[in-house]
């Protein structure tokens, strides 16, 4: 009976295995877009993305919020206390390598009743002191791959620590560069409100000598309402991305405000920026490599639950002292010692076994599917991210002469309109596209960055080792 319940329980070990084998090739083996290879205007194979990439924007004051936002940030404390916890977690599974020793002493007093034998009633007592032990020996691997697991638990909490970092890192960059834009928004309304104030002047004066219709006076003044009342909402959008890098700083908004509420300028930056190679480039991502540990222990958590099947083989013993007398307790006559080897093999536990090992197969086969949709979505942000700062970059030159030749417009049509060679609306014509221009080429080069920062968050930058 026992050779025979050994050998089923081998060849389930063996169907594990294979089974395992199997499940492992199941990982994701499609080849990366072809265009990632090819090296072009904006993009070069270079290899590896710089780390501390806010620097390239060499803004002084968002190297500062990172780096507060790294030492103060909850987000970031949470991450290390899931490491630590990880780490204890490690070292516990580790302790059942060791034997466990107990220290035991006391004072026993028993009396037996005279009347449940022939016997006459006895009251005795003695004294005790002795150390045991308990010790699994880890012959087919079960403690051995737990610990295998929670190490790869653990490491996965450090790349999840890395995620963090750079998740954060991306958070405060773009959060700095939306503050930046909308102020430079309010800086582009105040000017042209300047410029389109000089206008009124002139519609006024013109209209006080006779040469225009009071029509011109308020057409004028139509326009530089309608471009002075878009002022308040860019003041509570400034607002709103100061109070988001507080939080993202750990701080208080009144305390930030003194930093951030001076008006600054946008990063002047488009340059060709360095990707690193195609395989390279989603292995330095956290959630990949995180994602991949799981994998590495959900695997080991399967071997473990095979190794349940199999013999467990223990050694117990003890060794103390134990006499009537306190006096006597020390003397070699009192020791007491037992070895006790043991063996303990599961033949039936109601499906326990079986379904705890389905459970472990399940976990995995779900750990290598979110493994392959990880490093599927880590494929798709990539690639919208490098096609969005490619075409972003194309926008901005194009929106630059735009914005140009709107100058060059309102400089003519003003000049027109002096001499009486041309209708005020085209001056208003002019005013109102100067305006949307210098908008639209400052949210452009907005948006440019906020895709570089989101490139750089897909490529796995930012705190790589």
């Amino acid at each position: 009976m026992n050779e025979r319940v050994w050998s089923i329980s081998l060849l389930l070990f063996l169907s594990t295995v294979v089974a395992f084998a199997q499940t492992t090739n199941r990982n994701l083996k499609a080849p990366l877009p072809n265009e990632w290879e090819e090296s072009g205007e904006v993009f070069q194979q270079i290899l590896p993305v710089n780390d501390h990439w806010w620097k390239s924007f060499q803004d002084t004051k968002l190297d500062s919020l990172i780096a507060v936002a790294i030492d103060r940030n909850y987000s970031v404390a949470m991450a290390i206390d899931r490491i630590a916890a990880a780490r204890a977690n490690l070292w516990m599974e580790r302790g059942n390598f060791f034997p466990s020793i107990a220290l035991n002493t006391g004072w026993t007093r028993q009396e037996t009743s005279g009347n449940t034998s022939t016997l006459p009633q006895s009251a005795d007592h003695y004294y005790d002191a002795s150390l045991s032990m308990s010790w699994e020996i880890d012959v087919f691997g079960s403690i051995r791959k737990r610990v295998k697991a929670q190490k790869e638990n653990f490491a996965a909490s450090k790349e999840e620590y890395t995620g963090v970092m750079i998740s954060l890192a991306a958070e405060v960059a773009s959060s700095y560069i939306n503050l930046r834009e909308l102020q430079q928004e309010l800086e582009v309304v105040k000017k042209n409100s300047a410029s389109q104030e000089e206008v009124l002047k002139i519609t006024e004066v013109r209209f006080n000598t006779g040469l225009v219709a009071k029509l011109d006076v308020a057409q004028a003044k139509s326009v530089l309402y309608s471009t002075k009342a878009s002022i308040p909402q860019l003041e509570a959008g400034i607002n709103q991305y100061i109070t988001s890098l507080a939080v993202l700083l750990g701080m208080y908004p009144q305390d930030v405000r003194p930093i951030l509420e001076p008006v600054g300028k946008l990063p002047d930056y488009m340059e060709p920026i360095g990707i690193g190679m195609p395989v390279d480039l989603l292995m330095r991502r956290p959630d990949v490599r995180s994602a991949e540990r799981t994998v590495n222990a959900q695997a080991a958590l399967l071997g473990a639950s095979k190794s349940d099947w199999l013999p467990k083989f223990f050694l117990k013993g003890s060794f103390g002292y134990a006499a009537r007398d306190l006096n006597d307790l020390m003397k070699s006559k009192s020791m007491t010692y037992e070895i006790a080897p043991a063996l303990s093999w599961t033949i039936f536990s109601g499906g326990q076994l079986v379904n705890a090992t389905r459970l472990a197969k399940a976990q995995l086969d779900e750990s290598i599917n979110q493994f392959n949709q990880t490093v599927l979505t880590a494929v798709q942000e990539v690639d919208n991210a490098m096609n969005s700062y490619k075409n972003s970059i194309k926008q901005i030159v194009a929106l630059r002469e735009v914005r140009n030749q709107g100058i060059e417009t309102l400089k003519l049509s003003l000049d027109l309109y002096k001499q009486g060679l041309s209708p005020f609306q085209n001056v208003l014509d002019a005013q109102r596209s100067l305006l949307s221009y210098e908008n639209q080429l400052v949210q452009a080069q907005g948006s440019s960055l906020l895709q570089l920062i989101a490139l750089y968050k897909a490529l796995g930058g930012g705190w790589g080792e």
